[in-house]
């Protein structure tokens, strides 16, 4: 088909109105839906609180080599190395003491059975929570002794167990409204002692 010049001129243009207007269109298109079944992504608080507590770090040392019938002293030691401040629940962690089997103790490969308290309790209050500052630690100091037999020779693997049991990130409540606790996982190194007689 032949056109004029100025009917070539035209068609141009509305050639190029019509590109433009689909490049509106597509601009304009809202974006495709999640699909079904795939998890809400996070807002920027949830992420931060997750991204917080994940970073607590815990550390258990012990007496290398002790006698028979010596104390065997465990520190646990919590720390905050976020910007932020965290209340940590102390229950069933050294912060407390042991009122609840909140290690795995064995000798030789062979676990060994807990004899302290198991406490039974109300829920928490606030007084429950201790309060990490941006870069603070606590620590708490226990006799395994006391809760489990150490007294054959031979080496023992002491390991927190964990998890913690509620963490609460900056303006969050404590306790957790409704009885919920928002447990968070927190790696302790492995302790190994070597009793002697």
């Amino acid at each position: 088909m032949v056109f004029s010049r100025g009917r070539r001129f035209g068609v141009a243009v509305l050639c190029l109105g019509m590109m433009t207007g689909a490049c509106a269109a597509r601009q304009e298109t809202p974006p495709s839906s999640p699909v079904e079944g795939a998890p809400a992504p996070q807002d920027d608080t949830q992420q931060e609180a997750s991204a917080v507590a994940t970073k607590l770090t815990c550390t258990l040392s012990g007496p290398a080599l002790v006698r028979t019938g010596e104390p065997v002293e465990l520190v646990f030691q919590l720390s905050n190395p976020t910007a932020k401040p965290v209340r940590v629940l102390t229950w069933h962690t050294p912060l407390e003491g042991v009122l609840n089997k909140i290690f795995d103790v064995s000798r030789d490969n062979t676990a060994l059975e807990y004899r302290g308290p198991m406490a039974k309790r109300a829920p928490p209050t606030a007084s429950s929570y201790i309060t990490l500052e941006p870069g603070a630690s606590a620590e708490g100091k226990v006799d395994a002794a006391r809760y489990y037999d150490l007294r054959a020779p031979g080496t023992y693997r002491i390991a927190f167990r964990g998890p913690l049991m509620d963490v609460a990130q900056e303006g969050q409540p404590v306790p957790a409204p409704n009885g919920e606790y928002r447990a968070t996982d927190v790696s302790c190194p492995t302790v190994q002692i070597t009793i002697t007689p």
